[in-house]
């Protein structure tokens, strides 16, 4: 099968470009001639203010690659469109409503030559801007079917779109490409825990540091990751909790060859997520032996068995937060949690995704 995916590649950063350039390796794997048509200028800055690229690939690239499409060109997305036609499948990744105009150009330029898959990473963001509700109504409402990572956002995308077939298929693992180094041990008897990636709002990290300023003193936390809209807020918070020497922040966008120190200098990764569809960095802790503090929003506690190699929390909750952070405030606690921690084996999750993926397309 011709199978052309239209989202975001390398250089772009991040969970999106990486699962779909995954998702193209995995195709072509399993026989199917593969094209990206992927973005050399995706968004105005003004609506992305962190960084957009990186130098260094976070995985393989993938080699048929075009890197043709800008948001500023609607003749680029009209010719992408033409180009589609070529294909059996075509696969948009959908990570943000700023992609519908685009998305719709071609679809409208493709005429129907091909079977159109959407994925939704997320059907609508966390935090929505006005026009994202029908701009993503529209195009699920011309796709011929779609694929949703959890039941909830099947939900959703059913109510903006109830005649698309829309299936759920658990997000894979797509990790940047990392060596772990051997965990450093801490200077002291306290515990060190990492909150990880970008920073903002949905994804609570004003409920952790509520709850670590209930906490002993030897439990610290860095924060390595880009700020939305800067970290002015944050060190605003830290400073009226009084837990300005407990706290390292980190602002940035982390690149792959710096992960591993990362993990490496952790011993509890922490997500305080309020609302969730899934998340990589569990995964990805685990790769790097490290247990994890997660709340249930969505599926990001999916891989976590609490007690075993991590602690659950409900989303949004500063006081079952500091629960959580109590139970690993014993190095003991963390010893035994580390010692439950198992890498997970992404052949099974790929087969499973690709299989639903193919199903949708056919039917």
């Amino acid at each position: 099968m011709k199978v052309s995916i239209v989202g975001p590649a390398h250089p772009y950063k991040g969970g999106g470009a990486r699962h779909t350039t995954e998702l193209a390796h995995r195709l072509r794997t399993a026989g199917h001639d593969v094209v990206i048509e992927s973005w050399r200028a995706q968004y105005p800055a003004r609506l992305y203010p962190g960084q957009q690229t990186v130098d260094e690939p976070e995985g393989e690239p993938f080699p048929a690659t075009r890197r043709r499409l800008a948001w500023y060109r609607p003749d680029g997305w009209f010719a992408a469109g033409r180009r589609l036609r070529r294909a059996d499948l075509v696969v948009f990744a959908l990570i943000t409503p700023i992609q519908v105009p685009a998305y719709l150009t071609m679809l409208a330029a493709l005429r129907h030559r091909a079977r159109v898959v959407v994925i939704c990473h997320n059907v609508l963001p966390h935090e929505r801007r006005p026009g994202d509700v029908p701009l993503v109504r529209a195009l699920l409402r011309r796709a011929d079917s779609v694929v949703v990572h959890s039941a909830e956002q099947a939900g959703l995308a059913r109510s903006l779109a109830p005649r698309t077939p829309v299936a759920v298929a658990a997000l894979p693992p797509h990790l940047p490409v990392t060596v772990a180094p051997v965990p450093t041990a801490p200077d002291g008897p306290g515990v060190r825990l990492l909150f990880f990636g970008i920073v903002r709002p949905y994804k609570g990290l004003d409920v952790l540091l509520r709850a670590l300023a209930e906490v002993p003193q030897t439990v610290t936390l860095t924060v390595a990751g880009e700020f939305w809209g800067g970290p002015a807020g944050t060190e605003k918070l830290i400073a009226e909790l009084g837990i300005g020497d407990r706290v390292t922040l980190r602002p940035g966008y982390v690149p792959a060859s710096e992960i591993p120190a990362l993990f490496a200098a952790a011993d509890v990764l922490v997500l305080p997520y309020r609302e969730a569809t899934a998340s990589q960095n569990a995964l990805l802790a685990f790769a790097h032996g490290v247990p994890v503090i997660t709340t249930t929003a969505g599926r990001l506690a999916e891989h976590v068995m609490d007690g075993v190699n991590g602690i659950t929390a409900a989303p949004g909750d500063a006081d079952d937060m500091l629960r959580a952070l109590r139970a690993v405030s014993e190095p003991a606690t963390v010893a035994r949690l580390r010692s439950g921690v198992r890498p997970v084996d992404p052949g099974p999750a790929w087969s499973d995704y690709l299989r639903a993926l193919v199903t949708v397309a056919r039917t």
